[in-house]
């Protein structure tokens, strides 16, 4: 079941109710926040993600538990209006997708338990104390390891040795946590003697002006950071990095599957499914200021050969063999 409306209009007037009240008795609840929007593919698949691993741990949705879902996508109004909206619920557990709907859920509520998922850096995002000991009622699952920075731009250079010119492309309100990621990539930038350029996008005319001005001098590539913004608007990025013959790797598998060149990434699936346990732990009493947040711990580097060809790149054998998955 999963019901997106939470409005019931009675009288003409409107009443918002915890969680319908033809629910089971005993039904445990929790509600889902996906800052994607509705009917995303992406969106869809990491959420059958964490019903799998929900049932494996007995909880079966309509029979035991129900979800409450929001779709806001990644415009910060709609993320703040459906996080109230959510609150106003009261569910048991609140998964949260991403950065800003973690900080949104939080300005409405510090006692209802959060679980994080797709989060770089929840400290500098002053969600938790410390990964061992996260205090107050949030905790969950980082997407970042420290050197995946400086992988992406290694990545780059080697499947296009052109590249002289990166721009790290990301919108500020949707991934404010963008300098953790500068500090290891200027590391290795310095090393393959490559200047980084920041590309703060936020509409599509701003990816375009973005992507024209960089491909306007040779040299030019891109590398799309874990932005929720960038993955609601992958197809346009995708386009452009093909007119505009500008190689580019993400930090999300969905950008290799649409078109993209490649993408070196945290397995997002196997972070919802992972997450579904901490769930599990909640609804049976734990606190998540108690639950120590979690690392990710599969990687996968997916390479597109047809859109290499499409570029005029030459895979080497060396990154062939190391990758995950060729799509062709």
């Amino acid at each position: 079941m999963r019901r997106r409306d939470f409005i019931t209009l009675v009288g003409g007037a409107a009443f918002t109710w915890p969680f319908p009240v033809q629910a089971q008795q005993g039904m445990r609840r929790i509600a889902v926040m996906q800052e994607l929007p509705a009917n995303d593919h992406e969106g869809e698949t990491e959420v059958d993600a964490l019903r799998k691993g929900l049932a494996e741990l007995g909880w079966i949705e309509g029979r035991n538990i129900q979800i409450e879902f929001r779709w806001p996508g990644s415009d910060v109004g709609r993320i703040r209006a459906a996080a109230k909206e959510i609150v106003a619920l009261n569910p048991e557990v609140i998964l949260s997708r991403s950065a800003p709907a973690t900080a949104a859920l939080l300005d409405q509520t510090r006692t209802l338990p959060i679980i994080f998922v797709q989060v770089p850096d929840p400290i500098s995002s002053s969600f938790v104390l410390s990964f061992s000991d996260p205090g107050g009622n949030v905790t969950g699952f980082t997407n970042v390891e420290a050197s995946m920075s400086g992988k992406w731009i290694k990545l780059l250079k080697a499947i296009s040795p052109r590249v002289t010119r990166v721009a790290f492309m990301f919108n500020p309100a949707t991934a404010p946590y963008y300098a953790s990621f500068r500090r290891t990539a200027d590391v290795e930038a310095a090393t393959l003697g490559l200047e980084l350029i920041e590309a703060r996008v936020r509409s599509d005319a701003e990816i375009e002006s973005a992507m024209k001005s960089l491909a306007s001098r040779p040299g030019g590539g891109i590398v799309g950071i874990q932005d929720t913004f960038l993955v609601e608007h992958r197809n346009v990025i995708i386009s452009l990095a093909a007119s505009l013959s500008l190689p580019a790797i993400y930090a999300n598998r969905v950008f290799t599957a649409s078109g993209g060149l490649m993408n070196y990434a945290v397995d997002t699936l196997d972070i919802f499914r992972r997450a579904a346990g901490y769930v599990d732990r909640i609804l049976k009493g734990a606190k998540p200021g108690d639950l120590p947040v979690q690392a990710p711990t599969k990687f996968e580097l997916v390479l597109n050969l047809k859109t290499a060809k499409a570029l005029g790149l030459s895979i080497p054998d060396k990154m062939l063999a190391l990758a995950d998955e060729v799509i062709k």
